[in-house]
């Protein structure tokens, strides 16, 4: 390929990994946002780890805490239907990769910690969180939304005209 493009079969099976990354973030997103007593408060004052001193503490703010629970829930629902849409689809991949390492970083699966929030598995070094980052880098490395996507016209929009050669006289 000296193109630097990936053939159909696999920008197809990208796409469809962007879509249901997109969805999991969006549903996130708005089951946050449907629920009004939602906070990442216990999640936050479950945190072990090397960083867990600036998460506890993020979770004794009031005032912080509310304004990462607005950018927790509407941050999830706009990464999600970007992905979704195909729109702006590599700033989305890097918001996506945002968030999940922080939610890695708060309750790392490291030997050691053991938490009191239920999980449905059980991981070590590497979790669902770890995972999903990786196929955001996917996405983002592949530019899926050229592809098949928004970012596809968006990109047709902006690129520039090509330039004309001079004819000598």
């Amino acid at each position: 390929m000296s193109d630097n493009r990936l053939p159909r079969w696999p920008m197809i099976a990208i796409t469809v990994l962007r879509v249901f990354v997109g969805w999991h973030f969006l549903y996130e997103g708005i089951a946050k946002l449907s629920a009004p007593a939602w906070s990442a408060v216990g999640y936050l004052r479950q945190s072990r780890g090397p960083f867990s001193g600036a998460f506890r503490w993020l979770a004794g703010e009031p005032d912080l805490l509310a304004n990462a629970d607005l950018i927790t829930m509407w941050g999830l629902t706009a990464v999600g239907l970007l992905l979704i849409l195909g729109l702006f689809t590599r700033v989305a991949s890097l918001g996506g990769i945002g968030f999940i390492l922080l939610f890695y970083l708060c309750n790392p699966p490291f030997v050691g910690y053991f938490y009191a929030i239920p999980s449905e598995g059980s991981y070590l070094i590497v979790d669902k969180n770890l995972v999903e980052a990786a196929a955001l880098l996917v996405i983002f490395a592949t530019g899926s939304g050229r592809f098949a996507g928004l970012d596809r016209l968006v990109h047709g929009l902006l690129a520039r005209p090509p330039r004309l050669a001079s004819v000598p006289r």
